[in-house]
């Protein structure tokens, strides 16, 4: 596994141990990880979920006016620096 699946792994792990079960997409660019947010978070719990999150090289809260929230993460995949780095049409 790269070394950002392993860092979205374990984002995920921490997170679904603090109680917010978390989803993990594959992109080809990043590896996205979210977890719905329950009302009843306490102060002490949504540090721990910030620790969590702020591992990853992105991260945000989406709230809805349905009281939704869903917690996202994004780790990049490296991106290559040699070979074929402009793909199949890239003209030299």
């Amino acid at each position: 596994m790269p070394a950002s699946g392993v860092r979205a792994a374990a984002i995920a792990a921490r997170l679904s141990g603090l109680g917010l079960p978390a989803r993990v997409d594959e992109h080809d660019r990043h590896t996205s990880i979210e977890a719905e947010v329950p009302e009843s978070l306490t102060a002490d719990l949504w540090r721990e979920v910030l620790e969590a999150v702020a591992e990853a090289d992105r991260f945000g809260l989406l709230a809805t006016s349905l009281n939704d929230r869903t917690l996202w993460a994004v780790v990049n995949k490296a991106v290559p620096t040699t070979g074929d780095v402009g793909g199949p049409s890239y003209q030299r």
